[in-house]
């Protein structure tokens, strides 16, 4: 396993081991399909903003959707309609209440968001329905490319969900009592249960959540899925609604916007930085997955995910990436190129946290073949790194230092808190120029 994917994988690792003895709640049982669900099932996934995916468990395991969908059908809404278009028929205020609670606005009859059920029915009516692209076929259309594949209804769940959908009838008829709610309730309702069927796997949410994430474009294949004003838009009812009565107190001990489903699907997502996702279908009272919720609670303190402790990094967290351009010049063109084979060096700036280092070590990763000898990591330019950091780069380094390859470390201000007398860390020089002549060296090349 690389450096980059081992430090970030072993945190995922290590949580999912940590409460997969967890047997608090159990499936959803109101709708019989879910009940069928593998109660031990338990997936983690993290999507970086560079497309780095990292996975652990059961991630592969298709289920359904369902309230997950609603953040990205609020976003393709949003798309048709701008939010005051939107904000016309749903608002974007906390409701306070469960997810299919009667939420409406004295007065107007407005659901109080689009995350409880009530707002996602009528959030569902607004998307187009034409002839030619009929309104679940856009719906389809843009989960699929949140997820960067091809999704598909699970038709026994659907089926499930029309058999005993009568309360989200009735929220769907008194919506339209009260005036807001612009198409049959009965249509209304039968493509809010197709969306809630939609099948993805834990990594099709990190994708989703990380889509987000990214002002609307997915990391994977860079297709612009909707606009960045849209994804904030998205991102900020999510963080204030998205786990329904619980939603301020998962925002004060979390920090992330997200969203749960009764499936078992739980999404966060750190803006610039990250999607999360998990998958594990006991569930606690409010719907929400137990192991999901604490796993990534747990993920988020360990790795200082909170939204308020952490501005949005800029891209240019890595300055260099060369096995070649930045080193002395070798006398013959037969030693040059065998020296490029065998040194890397990787340069990085700023304040590193936890995304900043993931960057970090997957330039590691990816600076030289697999046979290259020798890496170095400069970090002259560095202002400051965090203990999560700190721990991630020791730690990939040592990685590389197993699988065969010689590591230095470049760090005059002692970030990494390298001494002479840990065997098992990296060598530290104060010059980039010093470590990369000693890798040369050590890498077989003659010196003047």
């Amino acid at each position: 396993m690389s450096s980059a994917a081992g430090a970030v994988t072993d945190a995922l690792r290590e949580l999912r081991t940590r409460f997969a003895g967890v047997r608090d709640g159990e499936p959803a049982d109101y709708i019989p399909q879910l009940a069928m669900a593998d109660p031990e099932a338990f997936g983690l996934a993290l999507i970086s903003m560079d497309g780095h995916r990292y996975s652990t468990g059961e991630v592969d395991v298709p289920f359904t959707m369902q309230s997950v969908s609603k953040p990205f059908v609020y976003a393709l809404a949003l798309c048709e309609l701008g939010l005051d278009g939107v904000s016309r028929w749903v608002n974007a205020e906390p409701s306070g209440e469960a997810y299919n609670a009667i939420s409406l606005e004295p007065g107007t009859g407005r659901p109080d968001n689009a995350m409880v059920n009530a707002g996602a029915i009528v959030t569902t009516a607004l998307v187009p329905d034409t002839a030619d692209t009929p309104r679940f076929d856009r719906i389809l259309d843009c989960l699929s490319r949140f997820a960067g594949r091809q999704l598909d209804v699970d038709e026994a769940v659907y089926a499930s969900e029309v058999a005993t959908g009568d309360r989200n009838r009735a929220l769907a008829y008194l919506i339209r009592s009260a005036g807001p709610l612009p198409v049959d309730p009965v249509g209304a309702v039968e493509t809010y249960f197709r969306q809630c069927a939609v099948r993805v796997t834990t990594l099709d949410l990190a994708a989703m959540a990380a889509t987000l994430a990214n002002g609307g474009v997915n990391p994977l294949n860079g297709d612009v899925v909707v606009e960045e004003p849209v994804a904030a838009q998205v991102l900020a009812v999510m963080a204030t609604c998205g786990m329904y009565d619980t939603s301020g107190d998962w925002l004060l001990r979390v920090g992330l916007p997200a969203k749960s489903g009764v499936s078992g699907g739980l999404i966060a997502a750190g803006p610039a930085r990250f999607g999360l996702a998990a998958y594990s279908p006991r569930l606690d009272p409010t719907g929400t997955s137990v192991r999901g919720r604490i796993a990534l609670g747990a993920l988020s303190e360990r790795l200082g995910l909170h939204l308020m402790h952490n501005p949005a990094l800029a891209a240019s967290t890595v300055t260099l990436v060369t096995t070649a351009d930045d080193l002395p010049s070798a006398p013959t063109e037969e030693q040059e190129r065998a020296l490029r084979e065998k040194v890397a060096v990787v340069a990085a700036q700023g304040a590193l946290d936890f995304t900043a280092a993931e960057r970090v070590l997957y330039a590691l990763d990816e600076s030289g073949p697999e046979e290259t000898a020798s890496v170095v990591l400069d970090l002259r330019q560095v202002t400051g790194i965090d203990t999560v950091a700190r721990s991630m780069l020791r730690s990939g380094l040592a990685r590389l230092t197993e699988g065969g390859r010689r590591t230095a470390v470049v760090d005059p201000a002692g970030h990494l808190g390298v001494t002479g007398g840990d065997p098992t860390a990296p060598r530290r020089f104060t010059s980039r120029e010093e470590a990369v002549e000693r890798a040369a060296r050590e890498a077989g090349r003659p010196t003047a």
